[in-house]
């Protein structure tokens, strides 16, 4: 069993204690209920209740169980392996790729490819459904990401990413032309009010930095470069959608451009972290998939 200590900030006062944890630690509402009404949410030393509005400052301790052995099937799905040790890999995942299982993606993810690559030796911090998942890509998001192989890696790296000390730059083509070439988008990120499906910027959403720099421009589109500084859900679709330019070929938060793209053009492209373990500083760099650099030839 892992220990999770909270503190309620002034933005949040006054919510539910199953939304404030479902935010804060990103897990559904549902499994936030579940973990009160276990006991293993307290405030001051005492079990919470649901229904809890947080106060600012309120000090919350979370009793997170230990996860459970992995039931989920390996199997023998090829994987572009840029490094690994015993301790962690790193993975340039193709687009199209989903990164844990989920309702509708039971098999085929990258969790299923990583226990037969792994032999079963995976960090279980993050659960049954995704042993080993520091950090997620979405579905049609290439490039690179990381594993652990062991509870201490996956540790050192969460913490490395909860302090903004990873760093990750992203390619993309956005559509249209930004009013700047370079500049930071910090607006919180939030669920949809009416679409589930959808992230959003909202006033009640989570902290969300972006910073930006544009690299080329063709017409009706920019090439950029993005630098995460937080890693909330779809950051950057929702980030560059908010400026009004959103990613060429996002069938979520795109609009029907001259892109004539079945997919988005967006690319992990270099990830810079400290390994957990040795200490070293390691940094990666990928190359652009094919769909993404015929893109930018023709704009060209």
């Amino acid at each position: 069993m892992t220990t999770e200590f909270l503190i309620v900030e002034a933005a949040d006062a006054g919510i539910r204690l199953d939304v404030f944890l479902s935010k804060t630690l990103e897990i559904t509402r549902s499994a936030a209920q579940g973990l009160i009404e276990a006991g293993q949410v307290q405030i001051a030393g005492l079990p919470a209740k649901k229904k809890y509005p947080v106060g600012s400052g309120d000090q919350i301790t979370v009793f997170v169980p230990d996860a459970r052995p992995c039931t989920l099937e390996a199997q023998n799905i090829p994987l572009e392996i840029v490094y690994e040790d015993r301790d962690l890999l790193v993975i340039n995942k193709p687009q199209g790729m989903v990164v844990h299982p989920a309702a509708g993606n039971w098999d085929g993810t990258l969790v299923n490819a990583l226990l037969y690559h792994c032999a079963g030796e995976l960090s279980g911090i993050n659960g049954e459904l995704r042993p080993g998942i520091v950090h997620r890509l979405d579905k049609d998001t290439s490039g690179l990401m990381l594993a652990a192989k062991n509870d201490a890696a996956h540790q050192g790296l969460a913490a490395q990413i909860a302090e903004h000390s990873v760093c990750r730059v992203y390619h993309a083509v956005i559509v249209g032309h930004l009013r700047e070439s370079e500049g930071t988008v910090n607006a919180p990120i939030g669920r949809h009010k009416t679409d589930r499906k959808k992230m959003c910027v909202t006033a009640d959403g989570r902290e969300a930095i972006t910073h930006y720099r544009v690299l080329a421009e063709y017409p009706g589109f920019s090439y950029v470069e993005c630098r995460l500084e937080t890693g909330r859900t779809h950051q950057i679709r929702v980030h560059m959608a908010h400026l009004g330019h959103p990613i060429a070929g996002d069938p979520v938060y795109g609009v029907k451009d001259k892109s004539g793209l079945k997919t988005q053009c967006l690319h992990s492209k270099t990830i810079t972290f400290t390994h957990p373990i040795s200490g070293e500083t390691l940094c990666f760099e990928s190359d652009l998939p094919a769909v993404f650099a015929d893109f930018l030839k023709r704009l060209q």
